[in-house]
């Protein structure tokens, strides 16, 4: 849902070229960080299932193609799809002729530094913001590089799991700013969308999950969209390397050594190849 009307609108040129948490490659300064930041499967916008948030993925779909708001603000709480829609922007800028960059604040390697020169990329999405509330030199980076986007007359897409009054910033001017354009809340997929969420993903993969192994994972299985679409994956490598189409049984292994294996989803995989070989 739509919480504020925008203001200012721009017009960013065309470029090309997309970079995903690394540094920007027109960025010379010799300070600029190079960090070994990639996605494992490139987002898109036609994947993300929008159920209530129809609105906010139109908003970041025009903001893309640069024929939308300069600045928009995405809040929701963990797995409603928030990084999704930020790299899924950061592909379509870049199919789009434009240069584009994802900035993933969540990354603990990442230091202020890293905003230097990226206004000159086209569009720049700034993820989990929420992740440098109370630190300053984080603070004051983001408020300089938010008015040198501006000035350049570029577009900027932010993600945060809060309100900006509920992240503990103590720059109050970034907080002003935060507030300049329009901030959509996503909502959590009902159990329909999910469902349909669970089929598209797997159908995209390849995969056939019969309605019985649909409603067994919709039964037993965290329901937000990033956890079925990682149950979808782990299912994907399981039944590549298995040579056999998902079952309840293979779902119900993979849940239990979810909840089991230590180590995330590392820990996860190396003990999916355990056990299902031996199934």
């Amino acid at each position: 849902t739509r919480e504020a009307a925008g203001r200012d609108r721009h017009g960013p040129g065309p470029a090309e070229g997309v970079t995903i948490g690394a540094t920007s490659p027109l960025a010379e300064r010799p300070r600029q960080l190079a960090l070994p930041i990639e996605l494992t499967r490139e987002p898109t916008l036609e994947e993300y299932l929008p159920g209530p948030n129809g609105e906010a993925l139109a908003a970041v779909a025009a903001s893309a193609a640069g024929q939308g708001e300069p600045f928009l603000l995405l809040l929701g709480l963990p797995g409603t799809g928030k990084s999704h829609l930020l790299q899924a922007a950061c592909g379509a800028a870049s199919k789009a002729g434009r240069q584009a960059h994802y900035v993933p604040l969540g990354r603990p390697e990442l230091v202020p530094e890293i905003l230097d020169g990226l206004e000159r990329m086209d569009l720049v999405a700034v993820d989990d913001l929420d992740r440098i509330g109370g630190q300053l030199p984080w603070e004051h980076a983001l408020f300089d590089f938010f008015n040198r986007l501006r000035e350049q007359g570029r577009t900027l897409l932010v993600a945060a799991s809060a309100a900006p009054k509920d992240l503990g910033l103590r720059l109050p001017d970034l907080e002003s700013r935060l507030q300049w354009g329009p901030r959509y809340r996503l909502q959590p997929l009902g159990e329909t969308d999910c469902e349909r969420l669970l089929a598209e993903t797997a159908r995209r993969r390849g995969l056939h999950l019969g309605p019985e192994v649909v409603r067994f994972v919709m039964y037993h299985h965290p329901r937000d969209p990033s956890s079925l679409v990682e149950l979808v994956a782990r299912l994907d490598r399981i039944s590549l390397r298995e040579q056999r189409k998902p079952t309840i049984p293979m779902v119900r292994e993979l849940i239990k050594d979810a909840v089991e294996s230590p180590g995330g989803a590392d820990g996860r995989r190396s003990s999916e190849e355990g056990e299902l070989s031996r199934k």
